[in-house]
Order: structure tokens, then sequence, then C-alpha cells
């Protein structure tokens, strides 16, 4: 919806003092050098300042409806200048009816009217020049706010888009483990599917764009690693270690989760023997930093974790944060790989969005 700029209370204000101290002034002129009583110096000043002021109302009305471009400037031009005609005749016949015997001030209004249609002119030109700035930057601003919004409303699907990715991976290697569970270890196969429905449930309950807490991460963390154990049982081996000053700092939910899966994935499918996944979590420099190690082969081409999962965490941290080099990930010489998140953390709320 268009805003006119005298639906601004500070413009409109603005406007009637400035109306009010030209009037004033525009009648002392009159008064005092062009030698007229009080009564024609007022009248004049108040009809043809009224009915300028009106046109400038109408004008702005209509530039609100009507915006000219660049290349039909002239169309303001001849607006402005029909204006001015109107406004200079309404003002002589006005004033010549109202001081129809002043003979002297009759001959004055003849031989001002080319200075007042300059006046005028100048004055409804200014004004046109003003309304049409007001309403561009009104549109400009429009435009860029459906911008924004167009692009959050983008960010958005891009995020929901590698969320709705990365969850079937998952769960499709959960469902394979159950079936196989049925077949040897029925019980455990229970066991698996009631901790996949509440771990499922938790998901169901959050969003890209809700942060969660350490403490609540880590739990829906647990809850993952539970199934992993009930899956790999005791070749899978966890070493977690949080600091405790890092429980109440934030995190996307459900980010780490794919990390912790990769590393699962990376440290137990090339090998047949027990392994470690050691995960910490600490704070630098206001900074909340996990960590996640795993064992490789270097042997194995698939055990340097290049794979969908922590290419979406990278991109959709970069949509988050704007910031590429969040996620990293380094091999040592033990054959350990780490992938190392970090989180920028506000200093007033521990947050970031």
């Amino acid at each position: 919806m268009t805003t006119t700029p005298l639906s601004v209370n500070q413009i409109k204000l603005v406007s009637s003092g400035i109306l009010a101290c030209w009037m004033v002034v525009y009648a002392y002129l009159i008064y005092d050098f062009a030698s007229f009583n009080w009564q024609i110096a007022l009248a004049d000043s108040l009809i043809n300042n009224g009915v300028l002021a009106i046109c400038c109302i109408i004008l702005s009305n209509m530039l609100g409806y009507y915006q000219p471009k660049n290349e039909k400037m002239l169309s303001l031009l001849l607006l402005t200048s029909v204006l001015t005609v109107i406004v200079v005749y309404v003002t002589k016949y006005s004033l010549n009816y109202l001081f129809i015997n002043q003979l002297a001030y009759q001959s004055f209004l003849d031989s001002s009217l080319p200075f007042r249609a300059i006046v005028v002119f100048l004055c409804l030109s200014w004004c046109g020049i003003a309304n049409v700035l007001w309403y561009r930057l009104e549109e400009q601003s429009e435009t860029q706010g459906r911008l924004l919004a167009a692009q959050n409303l983008a960010k958005e699907a891009e995020l929901n888009k590698l969320r709705h990715q990365l969850q079937p991976h998952f769960l499709f290697n959960s469902l394979n483990s159950v079936y196989a569970l049925t077949i040897v270890n029925p019980t455990e196969a229970g066991t698996m599917i009631t901790k996949l429905a509440a771990f499922l449930r938790g998901t169901l309950k959050r969003d890209d764009e809700v942060w969660v807490n350490v403490a609540e991460e880590m739990e829906y963390i647990q809850l993952y690693l539970d199934i992993e154990k009930v899956r790999f049982s005791h070749r899978l081996t966890l070493d977690v270690e949080i600091e405790e000053e890092t429980l109440g700092l934030c995190l996307p939910g459900t980010l780490l989760q794919p990390i912790v899966e990769n590393a699962i994935k990376f440290g137990l499918y090339n090998t047949s023997a027990a392994i470690t996944i050691t995960i910490r979590v600490k704070i630098e420099k206001n900074v909340l930093v996990i960590c996640v190690a795993n064992p490789y082969d270097p042997e194995m081409k698939a055990s340097k974790g290049t794979g969908f999962g922590l290419s979406a965490i990278r991109r959709r941290l970069y949509l988050l944060f704007a910031d590429s080099n969040l996620l990293q990930t380094e091999t040592q010489n033990n054959n350990l790989y780490i992938t190392t998140l970090k989180i920028p953390q506000k200093d007033d709320k521990n947050n970031t969005n």
C-alpha cells in the first residue's frame, strides 16, 4: 500500500509550519513593499498560498498512483505547468472579486502575475520532485524487502531440503539393521525399534531454525548412540567428554548427529575390530568447539569421509553463518580422522541467528 508523505505526522507538521511561515512572509512583503493594507496583504497571502497548498496535495496524491518514468519526466513538468496556471488564475479571479473596487491593487495583481507564476511553478516543481523521490525510495525499500523475504524463503527451503536428505540416509541404515536383528536377535531388534521411534519422534519436533543448548543436543545424540550400540554391540565404544561451562551454549538442532553418524560409518564399516569414537565439547574464545574423532583405514578411499553428509553440513553452516570454515577435517599419523565443528556464540545470549 502506497504511503503518502503527508500521512507521516512529522512531515505534516513540518510542512504546515513552513506554509504558515511563508504565508506570514508573503503577506509582509505585500504590506511593506507594495504598500497595501493588512487586509489586502493577508487575503492575497491566504488565497494564493492556500490554493497552492491544495494543488501540492493533489500533486502528491496523483504521484502516489502514477510514477512517471525517467523518459517521461516531461509529463511531470506538464502537470506542474497546468497546476501553475490553475493556481494563478484561481488566485487572480478570487482576489479581483474580493477587491473589485481596489483599482490600484488590481493593477498590481495583473503586473505581478508572471512573478507569481514563476514562484508557484518552482514550488510545485520542488513538491513534485520531492514526492517522486519519496515514492521511488518507498518502492525501492519494498522491492528490497520482497527480495530479502524471497532470499530467506529460499534459504529456509534449502535448509529443510538438506535436513530431509540427511534423515532418510540414517533411517534406511537403521531399518536394515533392524531387519538383520530380527533374524539373529529379536529381543535386540525390539529394543532398537523402540529407541528408533523415540529418536525419530524427537527429530520431528525439531526445526532447522530452532537453536538448542548443548545439554539438549547431547541428550539427542545419546539416544542416537544408543541405537548405534544396539546395531554394533561390543564393536562400538564411546568416549564423550563435555566441559560443564558449555552445557548452556547453543547450536543449531540436529547438526551434530550427521557428524557422529559419519564417524561411526567410516570407523566401523571398514573393519571388523572394535573401535572407539571420541567426542569432545569445549569453548574457545566464545566459540563452541565440538571435535569428533574416529579411526580410519588410509587404504580405504571411503574412509576420507567426503560423502554427502559433511558437504551438506558445510552448506547448512554457510547458510546460517555465511562462513565456509566452520567445519574442518584432518587426519593424524595414528590413523585418526578428526572432524571439528565450530559454532560462534553471542556475548549476550550465547546464541547466533
